[in-house]
């Protein structure tokens, strides 16, 4: 299976342009969360998407609810949070939001270290594990050289060793790759990440 693999669009144009035009060659294609900015334009980031015609699975980042997201998404969009499924032999588990809880304010979808342990609690294993946030100690670097990555999803890693992890959120670790045991983590960013997965 060939995934295309992206976060953080941020409802830009010119990012979602490249998505949708590296797509055409995808089997499936994961979004690890912020496609707006602040709650503001989720429907209209959502639309920029439209030309993608292969299945895709999302989790909400911190700058949109999972209500928010399930209420904009496109047709044959899956989103996950606390949730999995199965495409084509391939399991995935999503987990949205900022964990730990970011320093951003209201609008901020985060989750504590403790509600993000409670929905990993419902993956019992995942070819894929998709979050927003990162897992601590890997591609989860601000540019003031702290770790900010959560604890309870790297945990979840360490437990579960899916093939890949796939993340975003800290936007100075964009491109950031490490591993965990037998996993694969990767921070994505806003430009097409490939990944083969054997089914």
């Amino acid at each position: 299976m060939k995934i295309l693999a992206f976060s953080d669009m941020h409802h830009s144009a010119a990012r979602a342009k490249t998505l949708v035009e590296a797509a055409q060659e995808a089997d499936l294609v994961i979004g690890a969360g912020d496609f707006c900015n602040a709650r503001r334009g989720l429907p209209e980031a959502m639309a920029l998407l439209d030309g993608i015609t292969a299945p895709m699975v999302v989790v909400p980042g911190n700058a949109e609810s999972a209500a928010e997201l399930k209420a904009a998404a496109r047709d044959g969009m899956h989103v996950l949070h606390g949730e999995g499924l199965e495409i084509a032999g391939v399991r995935l588990f999503g987990l949205g939001y900022g964990v730990p809880l970011t320093p951003f304010g209201a609008w901020s979808c985060d989750l504590t270290e403790e509600q993000a342990e409670d929905l990993l609690k419902h993956c019992e294993s995942a070819d894929i594990l998709i979050t927003h946030s990162p897992p601590k100690g890997v591609a989860d670097v601000t540019s003031q050289g702290i770790s900010v990555g959560s604890t309870a999803i790297r945990a979840a890693i360490e437990a579960l060793q899916p093939q890949l992890a796939l993340c975003g959120h800290i936007h100075d670790s964009w491109g950031q790759t490490g591993q965990i045991g037998k996993t694969h983590v990767v921070n994505l960013g806003p430009t097409p990440n490939w990944f083969d997965i054997d089914v």
